[in-house]
């Protein structure tokens, strides 16, 4: 029998149901585990991470919305991972981790041999923690890393710590999807993320939703999509002050170019993991059409918020 899910949003998980969750981990029958803004005891919390530990089928855990609101919790996570060899996926968006968090399970995630893709957008994250992250995106040649990476709302980050972001992206030999929408960006930031796109040679991904740019910005990336060779395959420029013809410019280039692409390997094939957006901010509407959303190929739900 193939290894299913369980799915359950924002309940208050019953000890019988927890004990369910943690016979079918143990029983290698699931596949996909989200307990997405649920509400469980820290008791009931240990007895799902030993579950998680145990399990060899779990590909994808989804804890987002404040599953892991604790540093105990957290540590208990961190030992959970650091004997789990078969999580792929792992959710943590909207948790209170901070950079204390990530110091707790860097070392979990950096030895993972199995997990390439990571979100932990709207985690009150600061320099320390990307100066961590940075270390899942090692560059050619070291060792596997993060294939798919989410930063979104972390508005506590600095310069400094998005230039360090950038280059270890533009070094990185596994990066493809890079989400930092929603932070507080702006032009500078933006032009050390156009430089990382144009030096990496797998980044094909790129959400700058609502990252205060402006046509400065948007005149950076058309001159690289234009002038030089780029894997960029999908660019968000939605909820910035960009003008309609540059967008629409920067998307006819890009379509351009995977069209291309498609003409030389469609069976290459590709998917990108379903993510939270940030509930409280707006999003791009029926009456935005200029907004540059670009999938070329790569499908659309890597910016469908997941239900799971």
């Amino acid at each position: 029998m193939l290894p299913g899910s369980i799915q359950i949003t924002g309940e208050a998980l019953s000890g019988a149901e927890i004990k369910d969750i943690c016979d079918s981990l143990k029983e290698n029958s699931v596949r996909l585990l989200s307990v997405r803004g649920c509400q469980l005891s820290d008791r009931d919390f240990g007895r799902v991470c030993r579950g998680v530990a145990e399990s060899h089928s779990l590909a994808q855990l989804n804890l987002n919305l404040g599953v892991v609101s604790t540093i105990g919790r957290t540590k208990q996570l961190a030992d959970a991972l650091k004997a789990n060899r078969s999580i792929q996926t792992l959710f943590l968006h909207g948790s209170p981790l901070l950079d204390a968090g990530l110091v707790t399970l860097n070392t979990a995630l950096s030895t993972h041999p199995s997990l390439v893709s990571l979100d932990l957008g709207d985690c009150m994250l600061g320099d320390e923690a990307i100066r961590l992250l940075c270390g899942l995106l090692p560059p050619d040649g070291a060792k596997s890393g993060l294939k798919e990476l989410t930063l979104s709302a972390n508005p506590a980050i600095s310069s400094q710590g998005w230039a360090r972001l950038a280059i270890a992206a533009a070094h990185s030999s596994q990066l493809r999807v890079l989400n930092l929408d929603y932070n507080p960006l702006g032009d500078h930031i933006a032009g050390m993320l156009a430089v990382a796109v144009a030096s990496s040679r797998t980044l094909e991904v790129l959400d700058l939703e609502g990252t205060g740019l402006t046509n400065q910005s948007a005149q950076i990336f058309l001159d690289m999509v234009e002038n030089y060779p780029t894997c960029l395959r999908v660019l968000v420029l939605a909820e910035n002050d960009i003008s309609p013809e540059l967008q629409q410019q920067i998307s006819d280039l890009l379509s351009e170019g995977d069209e291309e692409e498609d003409k030389d390997g469609e069976a290459r094939g590709s998917s990108v993991t379903a993510r939270e957006k940030p509930a409280w901010l707006p999003h791009s509407n029926s009456s935005s059409s200029q907004m540059v959303l670009m999938t070329s190929g790569l499908g659309e739900s890597f910016l469908a918020e997941t239900e799971m």
